[in-house]
């Protein structure tokens, strides 16, 4: 109605990052897939605040006198009904509302999206991931959850028994339970491929170092340094210890049928 851009605003990294010892737990995408999503969405543009102490040192009053109102000249607010800004989380959204009202700006409460009759959130997102449920996920985010990192060298166990494996790491986001998933690999140059995806730890080798492993069907090559992302469609199964490898080598060629035809 304004007939001006829509921006969205969010912050890197998570002020708890700062604020927390503990920091915050792994977020659900890396922040460039983050602006891609609000962008594919229809938003003109994400502007991106680098969380520094200085920053998270402001009043309410201070954030939105000279964040909002000064450097992003913002004429209308959209914010959620349980947003809090400023130091100490002090700022509220009537407070907002007020501020706005008072300085002619327009003003918008979002009201939560329900899925099944509760409120869709990061946290209830979180526990289906932590539980492997990615397909119940992607019905809260919209689209299937993915990760990315970059391909380095493991064991080569994989490729030791007919099913080589792309071994991820810089893995930043949020992992779901530990187990088997289909899913589908995408490289570096646009290739994609249906995969069979095992997190954790190699149980059949008493590994002790969780790891995330891409099967990608089809593919013969070398990913050694390349990124990759990894989309997920299913959990297959949990993880779980083989007798040997010959009793993993037949659960892994079922893994992999499931994933082709997943």
């Amino acid at each position: 109605p304004l007939g001006l851009p829509a921006v969205a605003v969010t912050f890197d990294p998570h002020p708890a990052a700062l604020l927390r010892p503990d920091g915050p737990p792994p977020p659900l995408m890396a922040m460039r897939q983050r602006v891609e999503t609000l962008l594919g969405i229809g938003l003109d543009a994400v502007v991106v605040l680098d969380t520094t102490p200085a920053l998270l040192a402001l009043t309410a009053v201070a954030f939105y006198d000279e964040v909002l109102r000064g450097c992003l000249q913002a004429a209308a607010i959209v914010e959620g009904p349980n947003f809090h800004f400023g130091a100490g989380r002090q700022g509220t959204v009537e407070q907002l509302r007020d501020w706005s009202s008072r300085d002619g700006l327009g003003f918008a409460v979002v009201p939560p999206v329900l899925v099944a009759g509760e409120p869709v959130s990061s946290s209830r997102i979180r526990r289906l991931l932590a539980a492997g449920d990615v397909m119940a996920a992607a019905e809260l985010l919209s689209a299937p959850y993915a990760i990315s990192g970059t391909v380095v060298h493991g064991q080569k166990r994989g490729a030791s028994i007919g099913f080589p494996t792309a071994n991820l790491g810089g893995v930043n986001t949020l992992l779901p339970e530990d187990g088997v998933y289909a899913g589908v690999a995408t490289t570096a140059t646009g290739q994609q491929f249906p995969a069979a995806i095992h997190i954790g730890r190699n149980l059949t080798f008493a590994a002790t170092t969780p790891t995330v492993e891409v099967h990608l069907i089809g593919f013969a090559g070398d990913l050694y340094g390349q990124p990759l992302e990894v989309v997920f469609a299913d959990r297959l199964r949990a993880a779980q210890q083989f007798s040997g490898v010959e009793a993993l080598t037949l659960q892994l060629r079922q893994d992999v049928a499931a994933a082709s035809t997943g």
